[in-house]
């Protein structure tokens, strides 16, 4: 019984272990992803994405994965939350002085966007 017992412990740990496997796995792709939003809007290099959005996370105290998806959130819709926005400006502008600022300040419309919203409805 005591052995029965023992294997049913070690397979629910295990799959525990894979369950945070998955999500660190889910974490990882879309933190890639804001850093691959950070480089593009910034020029910066990779590495210097990562620590651009470690800064916000520590500065702001939001867990990583939750600035990237704010982050990324940002590229598609153009909206990005208060703290995260003027802290994202602030570590970029130290990280890159010439473009930091004004790239957080003007908010990202998809191409199209402002023409549509001017135009009236049919």
């Amino acid at each position: 019984m005591t052995e029965q017992h023992d294997l049913v412990g070690r397979i629910a740990a295990l799959q525990e272990e894979v369950d945070q496997l998955r999500r660190a796995v889910a974490s990882h792709a879309v933190v890639d992803q804001a850093i691959g939003v950070v480089i593009a809007v910034s020029g910066l290099r990779p590495e210097q994405g990562w620590e651009v959005l470690r800064e916000v996370s520590q500065r702001t105290n939001t867990k990583l994965r939750v600035v990237a998806a704010q982050v990324v959130r940002w590229a598609d819709c153009g909206a990005l939350p208060e703290p995260t926005r003027t802290t994202l400006s602030t570590v970029l502008a130290a990280h890159h002085p010439p473009l930091g600022r004004a790239l957080v300040r003007r908010p990202y419309r998809p191409w199209g966007v402002a023409e549509r919203e001017r135009s009236p409805r049919a």
